[in-house]
């Protein structure tokens, strides 16, 4: 099609840009026998042919997207490279490194690199120990095996977990992947370490939320000494809050400018279209009514304390209806390959003794088990939301049901990129969220479509009267207060390092939540009494969304999950006051 070349156009934009290819013609046309030429450039575009943009190019034996090579020209050392889930940042950031060590991307082979630095790729547990990485290293000659490495340099892949291994490391380059530097606990720590003096740069998908989030990066840039001088130049704190809260921020002019110094957007369009459907199920209405009139746990037969343990009940209530159960087996009678993500392990008992069409392979991934994705013809992949929402990718199946809803929008998000890589082979890709009509499902649904996380607090106070919590004067009983505090602390520490650290779980997923939010509510009422506790500045900021940030290699706290670990090998352990 033969059309003026208007790229400043909403049409251009809409209908042109990203999906299909445009070729421009050198000056302007004349057409027939007129004497001048028209009064506007002019372009060719070719419907029903792959955009230029998102073809591969082989460069020095590389496929690279065309938005790949343009992220790499605008990268440099302590950036952060910043693309969707699965838009290609690992390999994009192997092949940054690969010219940077003197490799020749345009090359019609490979152009050995010169002898390049020592690589350290930080990643998560689970993209480690599934050596994708390895497979992301392999078209660069680079490998994790001196044996099967072209080069005499030393590849190492290894998980945040460990990341303080290698703060003696120097003269090296560093990939730190599925960003962590945030706040300023142990990792944080390390990451300035390395950074000093090593070559470096960040992958992620969500880069920050708050300019907070940006300080260790701005610090390990060079624009800031320290966490203080940030907060002195920039930082307004709340005059009324009764603890420390940042009201506003200061010269965010210069903020916006130290951000797209160090940020490098890849932007591409996908090429796969995501069709996210509703499944309306039912839910015990009076069963649910009565949890919200009674406040009683009927599971543990005691009255409802917290506000999160309230949503708890109403969710396991509306989570175990039959009616689910049935919608998943709809669902898998047009998409026989399924990936099931969860909440709680109620779900996952429920979603173990489904009747699944015959042949159907079963594997899961949580804090019990580790399975890969099944290979046959039918099968499903039920996947825990906290264990599994990132680090890995599945080509193999084109349907995500999401069985119960998850409070963030960042872990739900993380989750639905699961299938939406750029080596799928299909261009349709089918979410099903099953959900019912109850109060608690659709104000979580709420906040998830306005891009935001679900607060159990504020659902409480709109649906029903302020709960009855004897409170607690600090004067009278700070000593009670201050035990409390500690021991949340010491148990989140320890059975986090179980989870994320031995690969094993022996408390549910709810009871660890249940302490995570006690511990936010007493930290934020009473600071100055967490000040005081152990592990007050590892628990600084602590949010009860997820325990990676941690110190995971405190020596008391592994000793201690190693005891309970032998405990419950022996038929000991006490679940309710583990640790």
């Amino acid at each position: 099609m033969l059309i003026p070349a208007r790229t400043d156009t909403k049409r251009f934009h809409e209908y042109i840009y990203g999906k299909a290819e445009v070729r421009f013609i050198k000056g302007r046309l004349k057409f027939g026998g007129c004497e001048n030429s028209a009064p506007f450039p002019s372009m060719i575009v070719v419907f029903g042919k792959e955009p230029i943009e998102r073809r591969t190019r082989p460069m020095g034996g590389i496929n690279l997207y065309d938005y790949q090579l343009d992220a790499i020209d605008r990268m440099k050392n302590g950036c952060i490279l910043c693309g969707g889930v699965g838009s290609g940042k690992s390999r994009t950031s192997l092949a940054y490194y690969y010219q940077q060590q003197g490799g020749d991307l345009f090359s019609k082979g490979h152009a050995p690199m010169k002898h390049p630095k020592d690589l350290y790729i930080i990643t998560t547990a689970r993209k480690r120990d599934t050596l994708e990485w390895e497979g992301e290293l392999a078209p660069f000659l680079l490998s994790t095996h001196p044996e099967a490495n072209y080069y005499k340099n030393k590849v190492v892949v290894d998980s945040w977990n460990n990341i303080a291994k290698y703060t003696d490391v120097k003269d090296s380059f560093f990939i730190f992947d599925e960003q962590r530097v945030i706040g300023y606990g142990a990792w944080t720590k390390a990451f300035l370490k390395i950074a000093k003096v090593n070559n470096w740069i960040l992958l992620s998908a969500t880069p920050g939320d708050t300019w907070q989030d940006y300080i260790p990066v701005f610090i390990a840039n060079g624009f800031y000494r320290n966490k203080t001088q940030f907060v002195d130049e920039h930082v307004n704190w709340d005059r009324f809050a009764k603890f420390p809260k940042i009201d506003s921020y200061r010269n965010t002019g210069r903020l916006i400018r130290l951000r797209d110094r160090i940020l490098v957007t890849m932007d591409f369009e996908r090429k796969t279209v995501a069709h996210h459907e509703s499944i309306p199920v039912s839910y015990d209405i009076s069963r649910y009514k009565d949890i919200m009139r009674k406040r009683w746990n009927p599971w543990e037969d005691r009255p409802i304390e917290t506000a999160a343990e309230l949503c708890m009940s109403l969710r396991r209530v509306v989570n175990s209806d039959e009616s689910r159960a049935v919608a998943v087996l709809e669902i898998l009678e047009d998409h026989p390959k399924a990936i099931i993500f969860y909440s709680h392990n109620y779900e996952l008992d429920i979603l173990r003794s489904l009747g699944y069409p015959e042949g159907t392979e079963i594997a899961e991934w949580n804090g019990h088990k580790h399975q890969e994705i099944p290979t046959g013809d039918k099968w499903v992949y039920l996947v825990q939301y906290t264990a599994g929402c990132e680090g890995w990718n599945c080509i193999t199946t084109d349907t995500i049901i999401f069985y119960s809803q998850q409070y963030s929008y960042k872990v739900a998000t993380q989750a639905a990129g699961r299938i939406d890589r750029l080596t799928t082979p299909y261009t349709d890709l089918w979410y099903y969220h099953i959900k019912s009509y109850s109060g608690i499902d659709l104000a979580i649904a709420k906040a998830l479509n306005a891009k935001k996380n679900f607060n159990e607090g504020k659902f409480v106070g709109w649906s029903t009267k302020p709960m009855e919590v004897k409170k607690i004067s600090p004067q009278k009983d700070e000593r009670r207060i201050a035990e409390l505090i500690a021991r949340r602390r010491r148990q989140l520490l320890v059975h986090s390092i179980i989870y994320y650290k031995m690969n094993d779980n022996i408390i549910p997923d709810a009871t660890w939540s249940k302490w995570g939010q006690e511990l936010e509510e007493l930290q934020a009422k009473y600071p100055e009494i967490a000040a005081k506790q152990p592990y007050a500045k590892e628990f600084e900021g602590f949010d009860h969304s997820t325990g990676m940030s941690l110190p995971l290699n405190d020596p008391w706290a592994v000793n201690k999950a190693r005891q309970l670990l032998q405990q419950k090998e022996n038929g000991n352990f006490d679940s309710f006051n583990a640790a």
